[in-house]
């Protein structure tokens, strides 16, 4: 079975964050007060052939883990969206 997944990096907490700090000076300039804590990150979604939904998981984990994100200085947080097919259906349909 095909798992969608969402795999979020971002920084870790401490690190400089140059991009979001950028944006969040801009933003009340464009008339969005009060909106604080921005952070850039990356979003990277993938299909993940597993038998479960937590073997998917790992398998995404261990992806995130050794090739999307340096474990230095950034997290990685791995969801899955459900089956592939139904996520698929389901965007095709809106």
């Amino acid at each position: 079975m095909k798992y969608e997944v969402l795999v979020e990096v971002r920084l870790r907490p401490g690190i400089a964050d140059p991009q979001g700090a950028t944006i969040e000076r801009a933003l009340p300039a464009l008339g969005f007060e009060g909106v604080e804590g921005v952070g850039v990150g990356k979003a990277i979604r993938m299909s993940v052939e597993a038998p479960d939904e937590p073997t998917a998981r790992g398998r995404a984990t261990e992806v995130a883990d050794r090739l999307l994100a340096n474990p230095v200085i950034e997290v990685s947080t791995v969801t899955v969206l459900g089956d592939a097919r139904a996520t698929a259906a389901g965007s095709a349909v809106g």
